[in-house]
């Protein structure tokens, strides 16, 4: 299967210290190519995997889970691992929580988060449909590009594949109960108005997970695809100031 143009998987071998970052359900490196880019450019090295099923048609990510999802982000972390001594791991909505995954899973390897308007837990009623609505249909409209700035646009599918949402649920069932281990330094960037993910997913984290070291920055001017928005460059200012004070990243990345 062909993937569209600009939904590419991207990396840059920098330094020692690396960045990997997790794009979000049905949406694509696009929406993360800035972030990484400026990340490359302060000298880190950065993978911004395409996962499976992502990039095509949404036909196609129906027949793909979560664990396929994950094992890409964890073949890509072992990449990164593979030439940078320190390595950091960061995610937008369904990407922040693979990020938590990867840090319960391979803590020694995950030195801390960066976590967009993470994905862990939604309020949406017709949820509790889903185990019937996905045998009567395979999808329904789509949930990407959620953005306030006039003319920016997410690479992502128009519609939503219900079998892989059911999977991404169950995912988030996986991760949810283990937020208590973790325990890395964690960035929490989440937008004031998010016509995605509920903040209330975001406060579950903060009050859950057992980080000594955890921050929340609410980002007033974006919607839920913060990396493209109004705010971008907060996102990628916090996350540059984040990692740079965290031990054993100092001097680096020159």
């Amino acid at each position: 299967m062909s993937v569209l143009p600009g939904a590419e998987s991207w990396s840059h071998a920098g330094a020692a210290v690396g960045v990997l970052l997790c794009h979000g359900f049905t949406g694509t490196p696009q929406s993360l190519r800035p972030w990484g880019e400026a990340l490359a450019a302060a000298g880190y090295s950065v993978e911004l995997p395409l996962l499976p099923g992502h990039g095509t048609t949404w036909q196609d990510m129906n027949r793909t889970t979560w664990q396929e999802w994950y094992a890409a982000v964890d073949e890509a972390l072992t990449r990164l691992r593979g030439h940078c001594s320190t390595t950091f791991v960061a995610g937008l909505s369904m990407g922040g929580c693979l990020a938590l995954r990867l840090a319960l899973e391979r803590p020694a390897d995950v030195a801390g988060l960066v976590l967009v308007n993470p994905a862990v837990r939604f309020e949406d009623r017709r949820l509790r449909l889903l185990p019937v609505l996905r045998r009567v249909t395979p999808s329904v409209a789509g949930i990407g590009s959620d953005i306030a700035k006039p003319g920016s646009v997410e690479l992502a599918y128009t519609r939503t594949p219900l079998h892989a949402l059911a999977s991404n649920l169950a995912m988030c069932a996986d991760v949810v109960p283990r937020l208590p281990n973790v325990t890395q330094p964690l960035l929490l960037l989440r937008s004031a108005v998010d016509h995605v993910v509920p903040a209330s997913s975001s406060a579950l984290i903060l009050r859950t997970v057992s980080s000594s070291d955890a921050t929340e920055i609410v980002l007033p001017d974006s919607y839920h695809v913060a990396t493209l928005d109004h705010d971008a460059d907060r996102i990628v200012k916090e996350s540059l100031a984040f990692i740079g004070r965290l031990p054993g990243v100092g001097g680096e990345t020159t």
